[in-house]
């Protein structure tokens, strides 16, 4: 049992590639939110997804 926990709480890495100016964009918006760019992009993806789970599109594509 304590290992699914650790399993699940390990966070795990990802190649990304995104433009030069989306980067930017992203830096900046990092440091007005005080976050690393990494932890702006892992909010940015955390929010989409609760976003998606609460609007019910989930349950549309497993039909």
């Amino acid at each position: 049992m304590a290992e699914t926990k650790v399993k699940e709480k390990a966070k795990k890495q990802i190649p990304l590639r995104v433009s030069a100016s989306l980067y930017n964009e992203l830096a900046q918006w990092a440091e007005d939110d005080f976050r690393s760019i990494n932890g702006q992009i892992e909010y940015l993806l955390t929010e989409c997804v609760r976003y998606r789970k609460k609007s019910g599109r989930d349950k549309m594509h497993n039909i």
